[in-house]
């Protein structure tokens, strides 16, 4: 177990284990875990991705306790773009999850990880032939056809390489999520699936799939989009996919067997979201379920929901270090040894989030800033106009809820260095993914003659 470094007494280390998951403040110094941001930023440098692993795991936790029923059985899919490596895919086995892949990447890692591939759901909207025939190779259970042309290449791999494989449908609902546009994927223009109302082409897609003998036709999956805190939208994907079902059964005699619904389940960024707890939207979802079911007289083997931002986002911290400081006539710069490079969403949507001088907790807020990262770009904001302590080079900033789309997102840009990865509990830290540095970033650098 790779370990930070970090001098704790036995005494600290018990005051940390008293304080639980939620952060706290010692001294005026902010702890994650019972770890202090000083102790953290000194051993492991910055930018630094913290995440408090007792956080995740009450998350885990919680979707495990809340989303069950009597009537069919239930399975909860990591949605592992949000945030993923080892250390994650290792509580995840813990806890009994599914993993929702969309790259080869993303299943190499879990390969690598030893994660049990019947619990592996393969999607992606333009999958590779070499990619779906790793999937096959590696055992994958699962995959979500997006498109019809998909549906015939993953007949012809399945029948050339002679394995089995179960498969499900993505079909897009109609259904749009009020949320930013580029991350709302069930409305009819979206490039994610097929749409639920051209039967003939889903009819057509399903009976390739059944010619096959290799193939199992599985069900449905549907996504509507991120950051959704009205569940009234969930009620209307729940009954449209569940009409639809219906007729598939009734007048087409097609046996549908499990229903996925996606995720998109809101967090909390700043202090206006008011997001629904886990359990409110898995009991939400299930009664729903459960009533339409039976108002349709139908039977479903299984249903599915595939969470990654909510158990991921707010267990998530950054730290930065302060450096330069700059006024405008109209702004006050804050600058911080980050930027876009580990966190691109305020860039893509204009995402909100809030934050803290994490070495000067208890001081008054007198000063409004706006936090900027060090690339060459106008753009590279991370908030803006936040009220802070009067901030000097060498404090430590933190950013709350970063734990998703952030590291995963991460990129080289300007020729930066990508940020380590901490989990900590219980007093203590252990880095997950090590700091990149200058030379890891020319290990591909070649200069080799290409035979054409």
């Amino acid at each position: 177990m790779n370990y930070c470094g970090l001098n704790q007494t036995s005494n600290e280390i018990n005051r940390a284990a008293e304080k639980g998951t939620h952060k706290t403040v010692n001294n005026g110094i902010l702890e994650i875990g019972g770890v202090s941001c000083e102790k953290l930023v000194s051993a492991c440098g910055t930018p630094l991705f913290v995440y408090d692993e007792a956080a995740i795991e009450e998350q885990l936790r919680s979707y495990k306790e809340h989303f069950r029923s009597d009537n069919f059985e239930t399975e909860i899919i990591y949605a592992s773009k949000s945030f993923t490596c080892i250390a994650m895919l290792q509580l995840l086995k813990k806890y009994g999850f599914g993993l929702d892949v969309v790259s080869g990447g993303e299943l190499h890692i879990a390969a690598h990880a030893d994660f049990p591939m019947d619990h592996v759901y393969f999607h992606g909207n333009n999958k590779t032939w070499d990619e779906l025939e790793l999937a096959l190779n590696l055992g994958c259970k699962t995959i979500i056809v997006d498109n019809d042309m998909e549906c015939r290449m993953l007949v012809d791999i399945a029948e050339r390489m002679k394995k089995p494989v179960n498969v499900m449908i993505r079909v897009n609902p109609g259904v749009t999520a009020h949320t930013h546009k580029y991350i709302i994927t069930g409305d009819m223009d979206s490039k994610f699936g097929v749409a639920l109302n051209d039967e003939n082409l889903i009819l057509g897609m399903i009976g390739l799939l059944q010619s096959s003998r290799y193939l199992s036709f599985e069900g449905l999956h549907a996504h509507i989009g991120s950051q959704i805190f009205d569940l009234r939208a969930y009620d209307a994907l729940i009954e449209r996919m569940i009409k639809r079902i219906k007729k598939l059964i009734t007048e087409h005699k097609i046996e549908i067997k499990a229903l996925d619904l996606g995720g998109g389940f809101g967090v909390r960024y700043t202090e206006d979201d008011k997001p629904k707890s886990i359990r409110e939207v898995c009991q939400r979802i299930i009664a729903k379920c459960e009533a339409e079911l039976k108002a349709n007289d139908l039977c479903l083997h299984k249903l599915m929901i595939e969470p990654g931002r909510s158990i991921a986002a707010e267990a998530g911290y950054t730290l930065y270090r302060v450096g330069f400081m700059k006024r405008t006539p109209n702004v006050s710069y804050l600058f911080v040894d980050g930027g876009m490079t580990d966190n691109i969403r305020k860039a893509l949507y204009d995402a909100l989030y809030e934050c803290d001088l994490a070495n000067k907790m208890g001081l008054k807020k007198s000063v409004k800033y706006t936090v900027a990262g060090k690339c060459c770009e106008s753009g590279d904001i991370l908030i803006e106009n936040v009220m802070l302590p009067e901030a000097e080079p060498g404090d430590i900033l933190v950013v709350y809820g970063t734990g998703a789309y952030c590291y995963s997102m991460a990129s080289n840009y300007n020729r930066l260095n990508k940020p380590a990865v901490v989990f900590v509990k219980d007093g203590k830290a252990r880095i997950v993914i090590k700091r990149e540095s200058y030379t890891d970033q020319l290990r591909f650098e070649t200069d080799k003659e290409v035979i054409v």
